[in-house]
């Protein structure tokens, strides 16, 4: 019999109709990049690098328009230009009287410098014609690279999740993969509970995007075997989620403190830094994990790190050409049989874009240096001086961003390397570490080096000299001075007044737990002896406390006449309370001088009690002890 209701099946006809698709990546890949682990594919590192630094610092300092073109000249050369001078086609391998000629307009700036005798660098407008007796400082740039470096910090998630390495003055590394992660998990629920089965190799869940929007990045071209119909994979999420990130950088830097900058975004270290420097200025590149091999063909392989000068110029000799492109076709046996296995293996790696360099987040400076070549060369001891001044004055200024004021950071050595001719001497001294560090401290041991190195000869002329400082360690902080330890004014007095109480106290119990004899040698001996402090000879007015008490706190008022106890044996005074603490003194002293000499013990006359040092008294058979024969070949040491 049939039924009269449909069939409706219980599970889809078609293999592909409710089948979820699954990502090429786990919960595992998820999980490495919540750790920044350089083996995970979802890893994203993005390289921010400033704008013509030097040139955008002297233009933000002097209030020039942007579009003005504006050089940093450094004597009679070029050292930054921004980008509307370098429409003109200026570029730094040309002189002063070029670049005006190529551009009318443009502002020259020269460096800041430090010269001769002064204590602070400063701009002088003539310090071009000054190069015998003027020093260039950097320092201007250092202020504002670690006014840009706090920005960044400032507006990334605090420590662990954010990694930030600073390369050089003008660039920055950061790795974004630990809080890439946060934000994923925050946007996407789907993905962050445990993994199915509790096992971490299951593959994610495909994106529910289907079109990402990358604003106005720029993107590089996929692969060839790769089109923009693909649906995105996680690894495209994060490098979007990364591009947001750095964008909200360059901002905060644009807007806070008047500065451009250029980012490259990408899977590891060596493919940000060419990604920044892909679009410039002002804008980001983004280079997606399916766009790398379009991207580094592009390349000839001697403007990657590492691979120019002399290991470049050996693959060009050796394979014929310095295109990525071209190279990418040699196998791997070829490149380490012409290279090593090392070398080969690494060329064959950075060529395709494998890096696994982390982006390391300390960032502390290990030496400074500060240096001057002369010309024409210098040949007095005088002149020599007055360089070291400035070069102590330009390290200590770095110190002090450093944090050696609050005792941050310190160096422990200090260098002085010093040319004549084509012979170099160097000579080395630590830096006293028990005292504060400052100017004069450096520069009276920089002078120490500079005479050790004239005593030895041929010193002039002279034509450079170097300062450095290096060994930096972590100083020690939270730490009192002696003077905390100090108890003053009527905290002092309470104090006092509390130690008397307490020693009284006791004084009187020990009279009333101790039984008397009422017979016997040894309460007729006490009833002869005085008393003295236990094994100290301080006065009675002294406070009995290892609490040190200043001077300027008034002491305790004497106790009345009708309190005093004097000693017949040895005519000291004190207060009554301590009678029988003194007489159980002289008891011990008698006892240990029978047990020692057999003899018996002598008390102290009036005289010999009135010359006794104040300090503590000698322990019991010191005297027989010190009448010992010595030793061969030892000798008695005199003490006092």
């Amino acid at each position: 019999m049939s039924s009269s209701q449909p069939f409706i099946p219980s599970s889809p006809i078609s293999p592909s109709a409710g089948h979820l698709r699954k990502s090429k990546f786990t919960f595992r890949h998820l999980f490495q990049l919540a750790l920044s682990s350089t083996a995970c594919p979802l890893r994203v590192i993005a390289h921010i690098d400033l704008d013509a630094f030097y040139a955008q610092c002297e233009g933000v300092r002097l209030g020039i328009a942007e579009d003005q073109p504006l050089a940093v000249q450094q004597w009679q050369g070029l050292i930054a230009i921004n980008y509307p001078a370098r429409n003109f086609g200026l570029s730094r391998f040309i002189d002063i009287s070029e670049a005006k000629k190529l551009c009318p307009s443009i502002i020259l700036q020269h460096v800041a410098t430090w010269r001769e005798g002064d204590a602070k660098w400063a701009y002088h407008e003539d310090a071009f014609a000054h190069i015998a007796t003027h020093k260039v400082s950097l320092d201007p740039y250092r202020l504002e690279s670690r006014r840009i470096l706090a920005t960044i910090k400032d507006v990334l998630p605090a420590a662990p999740v954010q990694r930030v390495e600073k390369a050089s003055v003008d660039e920055v590394f950061l790795d974004l993969s630990a809080q890439i992660h946060s934000v994923l998990l925050e946007r996407y629920p789907e993905i962050s509970g445990p993994a199915p089965y509790d096992d971490p190799t299951e593959a994610l869940p495909r994106p529910p995007t289907t079109a990402l929007n990358w604003n106005t990045d720029a993107l590089v071209d996929l692969d060839n075997d790769e089109t923009e119909d693909d649906d995105p994979d996680w690894d495209d999420i994060a490098m979007l989620v990364g591009s947001e990130i750095v964008r909200s950088v360059r901002a905060a830097i644009r807007q806070r403190l008047k500065y451009t900058c250029s980012a490259g975004i990408a899977r590891n270290k060596m493919i940000a830094k060419l990604g920044s420097a892909h679009k410039k200025p002002n804008q980001q590149t983004i280079v997606r994990n399916r766009a790398v091999q379009q991207f580094m063909g592009s390349f000839k392989f001697t403007k990657i790190r590492n691979l120019g000068g002399k290991l470049g110029e050996d693959v060009v000799s050796k394979f014929g050409t310095e295109e990525v492109k071209e190279l990418l076709n040699v196998s791997l046996p070829q490149l380490k049989s012409k290279l090593g296995d090392d070398t080969g293996s690494w060329v064959y790696e950075i060529i395709r874009g494998e890096d696994s360099s982390e982006v390391n987040a300390r960032t502390q400076i290990k030496s400074m240096l500060s240096a001057k070549s002369f010309r024409p060369t210098i040949n007095s001891h005088d002149q020599a001086v007055k360089w070291l001044r400035i070069f102590v004055a330009d390290i200590f200024s770095r110190l002090v961003e450093e944090g050696v004021l609050e005792n941050k950071r310190r160096p422990r050595t200090i260098n002085l390397h010093h040319r004549q001719g084509g012979q170099m001497r160097s000579r080395q001294a630590p830096i006293p570490s028990g005292r504060p560090l400052d100017e004069n401290v450096l520069f009276e041991i920089a002078k120490n080096l500079l005479g050790q190195i004239i005593v030895d000869g041929r010193a002039w002329p002279c034509a450079n000299l170097q300062l450095s400082v290096g060994g930096f360690e972590e100083g020690l902080t939270g730490n009192r001075g002696i003077g905390s330890f100090l108890v003053r004014g009527d905290g002092a007095k309470a104090m006092k007044r509390d130690i008397e109480d307490h020693a009284l106290d006791q004084g009187e119990m020990r009279a009333e737990k101790r039984p008397k004899s009422e017979h016997g040698a040894i309460q007729r001996f006490l009833s002869r002896q005085g008393t003295s402090h236990g094994d100290s000879d301080e006065d009675i007015d002294s406070t009995h406390s290892d609490i040190p008490i200043p001077p300027d706190v008034p002491s305790i008022a004497q106790p009345a006449h009708s309190d005093i106890f004097t000693c017949t044996i040895c005519p000291e005074s004190m207060p009554i309370s301590r009678k029988e603490e003194h007489e159980d003194w002289h008891f011990a002293k008698s006892i240990a001088a029978a047990d020692n000499n057999n003899v018996s013990y002598q008390a102290p006359t009036a005289q010999e009690a009135r010359l006794k040092p104040t300090s503590a008294t000698k322990r019991p058979g010191a005297s027989n002890y010190n009448q010992k024969k010595i030793a061969k070949g030892q000798s008695r040491l005199a003490f006092g």
